[in-house]
């Protein structure tokens, strides 16, 4: 048995019927032009024998424990579906968001897989949900890489859930090991003090002098993006050029996410302007960041950041600066702590606003309007059984007073965005899809490389 990690419970503990917690990917693929009738058929025969799975898709949760599930059954978890007539990605994403919406049985573990065929273009694609009490988004992608290969000629019969990984060998479990390790991660603690002092002391005096880069856990105005959700989601997908958003990071200094978020801000101006919703105060997001230094692919490390949007100005450029000052701040704050001081800084400055998503006791209290997530994804095309990986779509999660997820990740040339939202708080999200292609092209105006 393996006790839960403080953030692994947290996304247990947040979730409801209308707040599933798990997170997931659509993976589309092009059937290989030599393939015969059966190909799709042939996988889901494959994959029904294939049954004992490795850690974490056998472990369930019991109390504060993961433990194996000696009663495994992969019919629970595996399903294979066909699109009916005519297959377009309209009708895939209708699935992906009605499939979405219902919760993961606890009583076995946290994960289902979808095998879709019958796409138009001879596609087929998957469809992937896992509980975020189980991994994060890096690690989800590091799963879901060691599933696929740069080999077009790659053969496997061995589904993503039967993956044996490395193992490491353990240090011998004895009382006196318990006991130094307890000692040490005491002493980590309060080494970490003084260090998490000073910031969070820099921090508030950032605040108190209203430096305009500094972003609080009180500044994001109220908005339509945050009232309570239904459990009733809506998941629209799209690819955008990467080399295009490369070139106006290189032109204007700036990074690959400041440009993408840029993006994202543009793209809301635009949504809540044509719902006559925009604040009159700028939209923070909150950008999840990964603290993970090791090549594991479990269990949760990860904090966060806020970026102010910018979306109460029009001018393209003056939101991409404000975006990347406020980025700059604050991962400059984090570059002065370890990643256990880091931890322990969120902890303290994000606690308010953690336990207001849990409990809901101040529904005013609003620490950020939106996440944008950015996850890195395979740089070279990627085959599975030969067949090429045509497209690959982050599927994330909405909390009450969080109805818009932007979750993105990198393959090859394209960046590929995934955005999640209430289908009852959000009316015509899909929009947003558009808008972001109308940001991206004012951006290169800007840039002066239209």
């Amino acid at each position: 048995m393996r006790a839960l990690g403080p953030i692994d419970q947290a996304f247990l503990w947040l979730e409801r019927r209308q707040q599933p917690m798990h997170v997931g990917g659509l993976m589309l693929f092009k059937i290989p032009a030599d393939a015969d009738a059966n190909f799709v058929q042939d996988i889901a025969a494959q994959f029904k024998a294939v049954t004992p799975p490795v850690s974490p898709f056998n472990q369930r949760v019991e109390g504060m424990f993961w433990e194996e599930d000696e009663e495994f059954d992969l019919e629970h978890h595996f399903r294979h579906i066909a699109l009916p007539e005519p297959g377009r990605v309209r009708e895939l994403l209708a699935y992906v968001s009605q499939s979405h919406s219902s919760l993961l049985d606890r009583a076995k573990p946290l994960w289902e897989c979808h095998l879709i065929e019958g796409i138009e273009g001879n596609r087929f694609a998957l469809y992937f949900k896992m509980h975020h009490a189980v991994i994060d988004g890096v690690a989800g992608m590091r799963i879901a890489q060691k599933s696929l290969s740069s080999d077009p000629n790659h053969k496997t019969s061995v589904p993503l859930w039967a993956i044996k990984r490395d193992k490491r060998p353990k240090a011998e479990t004895t009382a006196l090991n318990n006991f130094a390790e307890t000692i040490n991660n005491l002493r980590h603690q309060a080494s970490s003090v003084p260090k998490v002092a000073k910031e969070l002391y820099q921090a508030i005096k950032a605040s108190y002098e209203h430096d305009p880069d500094y972003v609080s856990v009180f500044q994001a105005p109220k908005s339509i993006l945050n009232q309570r959700v239904s459990g009733s989601r809506r998941f629209a997908a799209q690819s955008y050029d990467l080399p295009r958003i490369k070139a106006i990071s290189k032109k204007l200094g700036v990074t690959i996410n400041d440009v993408v978020m840029a993006m994202c801000s543009g793209a809301l101006r635009t949504y809540l302007l044509y719902l006559n919703a925009l604040p009159c105060k700028p939209l923070i997001a909150m950008v999840p960041m990964s603290l993970r230094q090791d090549d594991s692919d479990g269990g949760n490390q990860i904090t966060m950041i806020l970026a102010n949007l910018g979306t109460h100005l029009a001018d393209p450029m003056a939101r991409l600066n404000i975006i990347h000052r406020s980025v700059k701040n604050a991962k400059d704050r984090f570059s002065r702590m370890s990643p256990s001081e880091i931890m322990a800084y969120s902890a303290l400055v994000y606690s308010i606003s953690g336990m207001n998503l849990m409990t809901g006791i101040a529904p005013k209290l609003q620490a950020f309007n939106v996440v944008i997530s950015n996850v890195p994804g395979p740089k070279e095309t990627m085959y599975w059984n030969g067949a090429e990986l045509d497209g690959f779509y982050p599927v994330s999660i909405v909390l009450d007073g969080m109805a818009l997820n932007m979750t993105l990740t990198s393959y090859v040339d394209s960046l590929e965005f995934g955005l999640i939202a209430c289908r009852k708080a959000l009316p015509s999200m899909q929009r947003l899809l558009g808008y972001l292609d109308d940001a991206l092209d004012e951006l290169e105006q800007a840039a002066k490389l239209a």
